[in-house]
């Protein structure tokens, strides 16, 4: 019997790499003999590096500008001409010096800095996932990383951040890195948010990261007039698109000046990872991430997987540290059983610092399930 586990991170626990491990310890338990294929995959968000070099990349890691301005270290994967990159690691709210948000000044700087590295080792795609971004500055740092030049009135550089950009007068895109005219970007962003407005980086996120109502407001103007400056060199509006909103507008940036193409964050990792190959001759396949929620149905991890393994007719089984949905919602989501760590411990503190063995236990019960459904179907048939 093969089973394949293409798990996401338990965030806050376990890795993917771990929550296989853990998984696969538990069906050898119920299903002495199984033959087991770890995928580790993500939705394009954190994780997304560590499940490129899982998939055989390998890291690099750069000392860049942080959100507010200071060094650090942050690492992306590289194999034969593909950079995988998080937006997180150099711009993230995770790097924030002892986590102090800077609404107004965080910068997309270091982000470039990657991009550029990844160009310096001759990468000629980039994947470029963007959740858990610290900024709001429509990607301007970004660019101005890899060449551009946004000054204001006196024909000074703008500093970092997305409050300046109220203040641009000048965009000057000729000196932007001239490899990236022969570069793939794909940006991979679940987020259908335009760049301004009621539903726009600002508004929606921008508390998020900081910002309060009146500085959501001078950020969504700040966004929009900076709009209004590429747009007239470029003769083009990205601003509308699905996901120009998408980590303070690096969307609108990614897709109006590098080109990127936008795609659901989950189908560009399984494809770099080689989930459908492993897919092949497969019995059943395990997925799941820390929780299996609402936000789960609108193209995360599980269910990236779980529609690849239905179009290759693979049963689907789950596995999570908690579910808000219930036993209907998962099964029109593919799930033929879906096992919660929460269900088989008293508090969520438990199911946190017992996960790996819980994993373990929750896996078991899925192969006992496994079996008893391949023993029905091969009676049916």
């Amino acid at each position: 019997m093969k089973i394949v586990i293409a798990s996401d991170k338990f965030k806050g626990t376990l890795t993917g790499a771990q929550v296989a491990q853990a998984v696969a310890t538990g069906l050898e338990r119920s299903i002495p003999g199984v033959q087991t294929s770890a995928v580790p995959v993500a939705d394009g968000g954190e994780g997304t590096v560590d499940a490129a070099l899982d998939a055989g990349f390998a890291p690099r890691q750069v000392t860049v500008t942080g959100p507010t301005g200071q060094p650090l270290q942050a690492s992306y994967a590289l194999k034969d001409g593909v950079a995988v990159i998080e937006m997180a690691a150099a711009s993230g709210l995770d790097v924030l010096p002892e986590g102090r948000k800077a609404p107004l000044t965080a910068t997309s700087y270091g982000t470039g800095e990657l991009i550029k590295d990844a160009l310096d080792a001759g990468a000629t795609q980039i994947v470029l996932g963007v959740g858990g971004s610290a900024t709001t500055d429509a990607g301007a740092g970004m660019l101005q990383a890899l060449g551009a030049s946004f000054r204001d009135a006196s024909g000074d550089e703008l500093p970092g951040g997305g409050a300046v950009l109220e203040h641009l007068s000048t965009v000057d895109l000729s000196k932007l890195d001239a490899r990236l005219r022969d570069t793939t970007v794909l940006l991979a962003a679940d987020v259908d948010n335009p760049l301004t407005g009621a539903n726009g980086a600002a508004q929606v996120f921008g508390p998020q990261k900081g910002a309060d109502e009146q500085q959501v407001a001078q950020l969504d103007a700040a966004l929009g007039h900076f709009a209004d400056q590429v747009e007239a060199q470029l003769d083009n509006s990205y601003r509308n698109n699905p996901g120009a909103g998408a980590a303070g507008g690096m969307g609108y940036a990614a897709m109006a000046v590098l080109g990127a193409t936008r795609r659901r964050g989950i189908d560009v990792v399984l494809e770099f990872t080689g989930l459908e190959q492993a897919l092949q001759g497969a019995d059943a396949v395990i997925t799941g991430e820390g929780s299996l929620d609402s936000q789960s149905l609108e193209g995360k991890t599980p269910i990236g997987v779980s529609e690849m393994a239905a179009a290759h007719q693979v049963p689907v089984y789950g596995i999570c540290g908690r579910t808000t949905l219930d036993a209907e919602t998962l099964q029109k989501a593919g799930f033929r059983a879906t096992v919660a760590l929460m269900d088989l411990v008293d508090s969520p503190e438990e199911a946190m610092a017992r996960a790996a063995e819980l994993v373990v236990d929750a896996a078991e019960k899925l192969g006992e399930q496994i079996g008893a459904d391949l023993a029905l179907k091969r009676t049916a048939s």
